[in-house]
C-alpha cells in the first residue's frame, strides 16, 4: 500500500473481511491462553509447557478458584475465566504478484487461525478477584449483548404494559 492509499483508508475507513467459515479447522486452545503481568518481546514458537506449569493452590476466593504459576522466578496468582466465544484471528498471507491485482479488500482478509472458551489471567503476588480489572472487563460482554440483541414484539409488549 503506498502514501495514496494509506491516506485514502484513513479518511474512507478500513475495508476488510473475516472468513469464519475456517472455524471447523481451528486449534482450540481452551486452557492455554493466559494474560500475564509483564510483557514479552517474543512472538515465535516457544516449548512454553516445559517452563510454565500452573498448578490449582487449592484456595477459592469469592467463587473464584486461585491457580498459582511462577514466571522467572516470580510467583504469580490467577484464575480461569470462562469466555462467550475466543477467536485468534491472523491475516491471510498473499503472495505479493498476487497482490498487485487485487483490491484493498481482499489485502485486509483475515481467516480464524484458533479458537478458546477461557482465559487465565495473572497477578503478582496478590489473589486475583472480581474487582480486578480483567474481571471487571468482562462485565461488557453482558451489556453488548444486551445492546446487540434484536428486539422482539413481546419485549416492546413487555415495557408497555408495565407502565
Amino acid at each position: 500500500m503506498d502514501v495514496m492509499d494509506a491516506e485514502r483508508s484513513s479518511k474512507n475507513g478500513v475495508i476488510g473481511s473475516i472468513d469464519l467459515s475456517s472455524s471447523e479447522s481451528a486449534v482450540d486452545l481452551t486452557g492455554q491462553v493466559h494474560q500475564l503481568p509483564c510483557c514479552i518481546k517474543f512472538d515465535g514458537p516457544c516449548p512454553v509447557s516445559d517452563y510454565f506449569k500452573p498448578k490449582n493452590s487449592g484456595i477459592e476466593v469469592e467463587g473464584l478458584s486461585v491457580e498459582e504459576a511462577f514466571f522467572r522466578g516470580r510467583k504469580l496468582k490467577g484464575t480461569t475465566v470462562p469466555l462467550p466465544q475466543g477467536i485468534v484471528l491472523e491475516k491471510r498471507s498473499h503472495d505479493k504478484k498476487d497482490s498487485v491485482n487485487m483490491d484493498e479488500g481482499d489485502l485486509n482478509s483475515w481467516e480464524i487461525n484458533a479458537k478458546f472458551n477461557s482465559i487465565t489471567f495473572w497477578n503478582h503476588d496478590i489473589l486475583p478477584s472480581p474487582d480486578d480489572t480483567h474481571m471487571r472487563c468482562f462485565h461488557w460482554f453482558a451489556v453488548a449483548k444486551a445492546l446487540h440483541k434484536p428486539v422482539t414484539a413481546e419485549d416492546l409488549v413487555s415495557v408497555f404494559v408495565e407502565k
